[in-house]
């Protein structure tokens, strides 16, 4: 619900409980997942933003210690120099990892700084698992870096505006996803927006990509059109060490086949 964090606080807190009372080990939620997204001042972010030591992490680890999961959610952060957009990965001991989004989308720009450092990989109890948010994936350079850092998933935070595109295609967001999945091999989480925030549709893209490249669930919208609570879940059974083998034959190796001598790291 836009700009309502104590609504938004108490919502992901009991999503994150539902999806481990289905025994879930990755929860990804949508990005600003504690705020809403469409700003229209920057007042109004700097309104919702918070620290990553707000009490909402502490809400989600606390259901993430039921299972040894992992949560991975977008926020409004407010750090010592502005705003940003951030994503927060979240265990039984808390958070452990925060990624500023480097990659502002149009009038992003206007209310949030830039993140100034490549996303990290986390070593966690199901697996490495790096992170990027909404437009990052559009950057093939930056999803090769969480490959080569050895991501056996990225969790991607994300508000996909929607675009229309032809008849019984995909969105082009989760095309590029599944694209940076197969280059890399390693397995990719999109967890989109439902509804409709401000006059803005949501693609509703949410998806979970195999190390393979190819979607393995997509998301199905849970409650009507349009209502604040719109919500879609889509679940997925992964073996996060597949991607680790980079070969896809004797001879084939996505990574060892790079020439580095041509074009850098």
């Amino acid at each position: 619900m836009f700009a309502d964090l104590i609504a938004n606080v108490a919502m992901s807190t009991s999503a994150v409980g539902s999806a481990i009372d289905g025994k879930a080990r990755l929860v990804v939620l949508p990005e600003l997942v504690t705020s809403g997204y469409a700003f229209e001042t920057a007042a109004e972010a700097e309104a919702v933003a918070i620290t990553a030591h707000h009490p909402v992490f502490a809400s989600w680890a606390e259901q993430a210690a039921r299972n040894d999961a992992v949560v991975v959610g977008g926020f409004c952060e407010l750090g010592d120099d502005g705003i940003y957009n951030s994503a927060a990965v979240v265990d039984a001991s808390g958070v452990r990892a925060v990624y500023r989004k480097t990659h502002l989308w149009d009038r992003e720009k206007l209310w949030f700084r830039a993140g100034s450092a490549l996303p990290p990989v986390v070593d966690t109890a199901i697996g490495r698992i790096g992170v990027a948010i909404c437009y990052d994936v559009e950057f093939p350079e930056l999803t090769r870096h969480l490959g080569l850092a050895g991501a056996d998933i990225v969790a991607v935070p994300t508000n996909w505006p929607f675009h229309e595109r032809p008849v019984g295609e995909r969105p082009a967001e989760v095309v590029l996803a599944m694209a940076a999945a197969r280059v890399n091999r390693m397995a990719i989480a999109c967890c989109d927006r439902s509804g409709t925030e401000r006059g803005q549709h949501w693609t509703e893209g949410t998806t979970i990509i195999g190390s393979d490249g190819w979607p393995c669930a997509v998301a199905g919208i849970s409650a009507p059109a349009n209502d604040p609570a719109d919500f879609a879940v889509a679940t997925a059974d992964l073996d996060l060490t597949a991607g680790r083998r980079k070969r896809f034959t004797g001879l084939a190796d996505l990574f060892a086949d790079r020439r580095t001598d041509l074009y850098g790291p």
